[in-house]
Formats: C-alpha cells, structure tokens, sequence
C-alpha cells in the first residue's frame, strides 16, 4: 500500500514537470544506490586507474590524493542531492539547469553529460576488456594475448556493448537484478581483495602512504611525462579518484523508476560516493603496503597492478576467482552506465534536444525501456575508441566532461537563488549550499586543466571542439528550434521584487 501511495505521488510529481510516467517504477533504494555505486565501482577506475595515482606521487599520491578527491565528490553529491530531491527527472543535470540557468545552459549541459556518460561507459569497457585479456586469458588460460593489437580491443569492446544493450533491452526489472547483484559483489571483492594485499604484505610500511616520491617519467613507467613540480605531480594523482568516484548522477537518471525518488535519489548518490570512498581508500592503500619494492612497482606503470596481484603468494584458485570477479565487476560496472546513459539520451530525445528525437524517445510497450536510446548509446560508446583507444585518455575524458556537467546546474542554482526563489525538496543543505556550490564550480574547472595536461592532451581538441560546436549549434540552430524541457509547476518562483521589475519594464516598454 505505501509504495502504492509513493508511486502516486512520484507520478504527481513528474506530472507537475510535464511528463507523464512512462517508464516502469520498480526501483527501491537499495537499488538506486547500487546503480551509482556500480558504476562507479572501486573495482574498476580503482584497479584499472591506479598507475595514474601511484606514477605521479607514489603512495602519497594515492592516498592522499584519494582522500582529497573523495571529499570533493561527496562535496558534489550533496550539491546534487539537493536539486535532485526538487526535479527528480530522468533528465537530471540537463533539466535541472534548464530550470535553474534556462534552455540555452540545460540544452549545453545535455551535451557535456552525454559526453561525460559515453566516455565513462567507452573508458569502462575498454579496461573490461583488458582486464578480460590479461587476467583471464593471459593468467588463467595461459594463452598468448601479446601480439593482440587495437584491432582485437575493438571487436571486443563491440561484443561486450552489444551484450550490455541487449540486458538494458530486455528490462529494468533483469538489470536491476545485475546491479543490485554488482553492489554486493564490489564489496565483497573488495573486502577480499584488501585482506589478500595486507595478508602478504611485506610488513605495515605505513609511512609509504604520507612518503613523497616524485614517480613522474621513467621513474613511474613513462605513465607521465617528468616534472620536476611536486605540486603538479599531485594534481595529477588526482586523476585516480576523480576517474574512479564519478558516474553517481546514475541515481538522478533513473529517478523516474525509483519509488520515493525525492527521498531516495540524494541517498543513493551520496551513500555511493562515501561507501565507495571509504572502502577504495583501504583498498588502494593495501595495493601500496603489499608491494614488495615500490620503486620497482612504479617502474612498470601501467602493470603495476597485475603484475601485483600475480606474484601474490595465495592459492592458485583464490588468485583466479579473484580475476573473475574484477572481470565481472568492471562488465556490470558498464551495464550500469549503459543504463544511466541510455535514460539521458531518451530525456534529451523526449525534450527535442537530439536530432532524430522521435526514435530516441521512443519507448517499448513491450519492455518499458528506451530500445533506440540503448543501442545508440552502445553504438558511441564503441565509436568514441576510435579516435583514442588510450585508457588514460578516456578516464580524464571521462572526469573531465562528467564533473563540468555536475557544475553547471550547481553553478546555476547560485544565480538563481540570488534572483528568485527556487524549488526545494525534502533533502536540503541550508547554508552549506552556496559554500558546496562554489566548490563544485572551481573544483571542476580545476579538474579540466588537469585532465587535459600531457600525455592526455589529446583531449584539448576535445574540448576546444566541443565548446567551438555547442556555440555555433545553439546559436545558429537550436536557440530557435529547441523549445527546452516543460517546467510545469516546478519552474522557479519569481519574487515580487521580480514581478515588479518585469511590469515596470513591461509599463516603460509601452510608453
């Protein structure tokens, strides 16, 4: 009876936004958490990223650079925790700033999310499928996968897609399955994972994560280019958290599925970002305590992590079903961006945002999902490796344009609060919201110097690009065309001060 009530109001909700509900609402909170929680998955950006903090600053790098960068997430959380408790739309990001900033900033958020969730889902499968090679292939079959080139990764990264598209396709009811099943699976790895590391730990050197060791060039694998600037070394440590805690808007995009979507999406956001800090931080720091010789761990960059975890004295069994489950995690971590992603593009879709709108927003009356958005969505996140099948890129592609689009409904919502007064839900941050608001903001501008910095400064052309398109598409095309999504009731509400200016501007004009 009460999530009868709940789905009542939810759909109440949504209708004052000027939706109806289309889309099935199962979700309870567990599973809203889990769907941020997996997509973020310390499995993942922790292991498949960890030379981009161990190579920059050793163990200072990591650890500290883990506690700085999980602080900032949390940060952001809350930020978005807040609007999302007023809008809970599959839209998310891109519909809180149409209402909060206008059609014109919602319209370019849209874009820096979609960019942001198809580099996270293209970054995420391409480590899948390494990790697929390399610890299944490599180590528990023994096979030769040495002369496997690009050629071989994106054959690869096309099947593991189009398997993630065909479960999205299928169903919510069987993906969220999955990832409630990918939450209690990231944990236990992990726990697991911990104990194995600290077990054979050559002795609890714990002055290794507060010692600084500048692990940038040859020193750290070439993961770098050399520099002789600790502080810069540092910034760049930062690329490992800001990669590995990010996706946790998953929440907000299924928010039309969740039961209680106003309560319970700020939860999931915020609890995945603080489960996933805590948990991430001993795990990484066990990767440091248990290498035998960190000067030779850095030295092999990008190996580090394998070549740890291989020469790990522990059963054959308990090595090769702990490569399973990392495998198996990052493969559930994608299936969840792919949804995540997927209910952005049909958001878009359903507003006109997207040329051939009307396939995007279609919806099966059959599965309740949005068919075409899923397989467009797994169609780019395969295309965007072909301009870099970098790992490295893609991660600080994927921090880069994911925390812009976390920033610019935020950084709306402080102008907004200066001129009128904005919708609030039940999940509010009181004075903390401009102080947190401001710290999104710069913490994310901050974030794109960093990623763009070499050997990713492949992603300039990115970006510059990106900007370059935005504002001749919106000016030339879509300031006209595009209409921006229905405010309905949950428009802002003027103030009086506002009223009277606009009639008196109204009076003047006349006269």
């Amino acid at each position: 009876m009460e999530t009868k009530n709940h789905n009542d109001e939810d759909a109440g909700v949504l209708a004052s936004m000027g939706y109806a509900q289309e889309l099935s609402r199962s979700m309870k909170g567990f599973s809203n958490f889990a769907i941020s929680f997996s997509i973020i998955c310390i499995l993942a950006g922790g292991i498949t990223s960890f030379q981009l903090g161990f190579s920059s600053l050793g163990g200072f790098g990591v650890a500290v650079g883990w506690i700085v960068g999980t602080i900032f997430a949390a940060i952001v959380a809350c930020s978005m925790g807040q609007i999302a408790s007023a809008y809970p739309t599959a839209g998310g990001l891109y519909h809180w700033s149409s209402i909060l900033g206008g059609r014109g900033w919602g319209w370019a958020t849209a874009w820096v999310n979609l960019l942001g969730l198809v580099f996270v889902l293209a970054s995420v499968n391409v480590g899948a499928y390494t990790l697929f090679v390399q610890l299944i292939l490599g180590k528990i079959f023994g096979m030769d996968v040495s002369g496997w080139g690009y050629g071989h990764q994106l054959i690869g990264v096309a099947i593991i897609a189009a398997s993630q598209a065909l479960f999205n396709h299928v169903g919510i009811k069987i993906t969220k399955v999955l990832t409630d099943f990918s939450g209690y699976l990231i944990l236990f790895a992990a726990i697991l994972l911990t104990i194995m590391m600290l077990y054979c730990a050559p002795g609890f050197h714990w002055e290794r994560l507060v010692t600084i060791v500048n692990n940038t060039g040859a020193p750290g694998g070439d993961v770098f280019p050399h520099s002789d600037s600790l502080i810069y070394a540092f910034c760049l440590s930062l690329i490992l958290p800001a990669y590995t805690i990010t996706g946790f808007d998953a929440s907000a995009h299924v928010a039309e599925e969740t039961i209680d979507a106003r309560n319970v999406v700020p939860r999931g956001m915020i609890n995945a970002v603080l489960i996933s800090g805590i948990f991430g931080f001993i795990m990484v720091c066990s990767f440091v305590l248990a290498m035998p010789d960190p000067k030779a761990a850095a030295a092999q960059g990008g190996d580090v992590f394998f070549n740890l975890l291989g020469e790990l004295p522990v059963p054959s069994w308990l090595r090769s079903c702990m490569y399973v489950m990392i495998v198996v995690a990052n493969y559930l971590c994608a299936l969840a961006g792919m949804t995540s992603t997927s209910r952005m593009v049909f958001a878009f879709g359903r507003d006109g945002g997207l040329p051939g709108s009307k396939l995007w927003r279609y919806v099966s009356p059959t599965y309740r999902t949005p068919v075409p958005a899923i397989w467009l969505v797994a169609f780019l996140s395969c295309a965007v490796t072909l301009y870099s099948s970098a790992f490295a890129a893609l991660a600080a592609g994927c921090a880069i344009f994911l925390y812009v689009s976390y920033a610019m409904p935020i950084g709306a919502g402080i102008l907004a609060e200066r001129k009128r007064d904005v919708m609030t839900g039940p999940f509010r941050l009181g004075a903390l919201s401009t102080p947190f608001a401001v710290i999104t903001v710069l913490g994310s501008l901050g974030l794109v110097w960093i990623g763009v910095q070499p050997p990713n400064d492949i992603l300039i052309s990115y970006v510059v690009g990106i900007v370059v398109v935005l504002l001749a598409g919106w000016f030339l095309v879509e300031k006209k065309r595009f209409k921006g999504p229905p405010l309905g009731g949950m428009a802002p509400i003027a103030t009086d001060k506002m009223i009277d200016e606009e009639i008196a501007q109204e009076t003047a004009a006349g006269a």
